[in-house]
């Protein structure tokens, strides 16, 4: 994901998962969101913001938690280049909802059968 995606607005997003990648012969933490086909190398920066907004920093609890996505700039190598910073979400976001039941596996008890217990 690019800056350049965010179309000059701040977007709010639904972290599906961190899930480690290689990029470029170095591994990174990837963050996908749902509904969404990219996901964002996660830089310390924006890590570290992650983590302060939602009080932890380990990312196996980061599933299903809003944040807001917005362009801005930074300098690298020597430049001043567009990127993507992390916020809190919107104030009066829809909250998150939860996501469907998952089917059980093996054998399956339909609603208007009897349970045999």
């Amino acid at each position: 994901m690019k800056a350049a995606d965010l179309a000059g607005k701040r977007v709010g997003v639904v972290i599906e998962r961190v899930e480690m990648e290689d990029i470029g012969g170095e591994t990174k933490p990837i963050l996908h969101f749902r509904g969404k086909e990219r996901g964002l190398v996660l830089n310390k920066t924006n890590a570290n913001s992650i983590s302060m907004i939602l009080g932890t920093d380990e990312t196996d609890n980061w599933p299903g938690k809003r944040v807001t996505l917005y362009p801005s700039k930074t300098d690298f190598q020597g430049k001043r280049v567009d990127c993507i910073r992390v916020d809190s979400p919107q104030p009066g976001a829809a909250p998150v909802p939860p996501p469907p039941p998952v089917q059980p596996e093996g054998d399956f008890i339909a609603e208007d059968e009897d349970c045999p217990f």
